[in-house]
C-alpha cells in the first residue's frame, strides 16, 4: 500500500471519503501540472484569485474557495482526469477540491513561499495531512 493509499484509507468513510479517494489522483495531477506548484498558483493569479491563493501560501489563515471558482481557474483536463480516475462527477471533484486544495498548498509551503518548480511530496503531505483527517469527528 502506498503512502497516499494509506492516507486515503485513514480518511475513508463518512463525509471525507470522497476527498480521501481523490487525494492520490490529485497529487499525481498536481505534480504533472505545467510549472508544478508555481504553475498552479499562476493559474489562480491569472484567474483573479490571487488573494485566495496567496492566503494558502502565506502563513496566516487560509481563505476559502468555491467549487465554481476552482472550475474557472483549473484546467478542465485536470478536473476531467480526476473525475475519471475517482469515478466521481466533475461537480463532486470540484467540491472536494475546494476543501483539499487549500490544505495541500498550505502544507506544501510551510514557510510561506514556493521553491521554483516545487512538486508536492507525498511523504511530507502524508505526515502533515494525517492530523487533518485523523482529527475529524465522524
Amino acid at each position: 500500500m502506498s503512502l497516499l493509499d494509506t492516507l486515503a484509507s485513514m480518511a475513508g468513510g463518512g463525509q471525507q471519503g470522497g476527498s480521501a479517494s481523490l487525494l492520490p489522483a490529485l497529487i499525481e495531477q498536481l505534480n504533472k501540472y505545467p510549472g508544478g506548484l508555481s504553475g498552479l498558483i499562476a493559474s489562480f493569479q491569472k484567474g483573479g484569485l490571487n488573494e485566495i491563493v496567496a492566503s494558502w501560501v502565506g502563513t496566516g489563515q487560509n481563505m476559502p474557495v468555491s467549487a465554481d471558482q476552482l472550475g474557472s481557474v483549473l484546467d478542465p483536463g485536470v478536473v476531467n482526469e480526476l473525475a475519471a480516475k475517482t469515478g466521481q462527477d466533475t461537480d463532486s471533484v470540484l467540491g472536494s477540491l475546494s476543501s483539499l486544495l487549500p490544505q495541500l498548498v498550505d502544507k506544501a509551503t510551510p514557510n510561506g513561499e514556493v521553491q521554483g518548480e516545487q512538486q508536492f511530496n507525498p511523504t511530507d503531505l502524508l505526515a502533515s495531512l494525517s492530523g487533518i483527517f485523523g482529527n475529524r469527528a465522524g
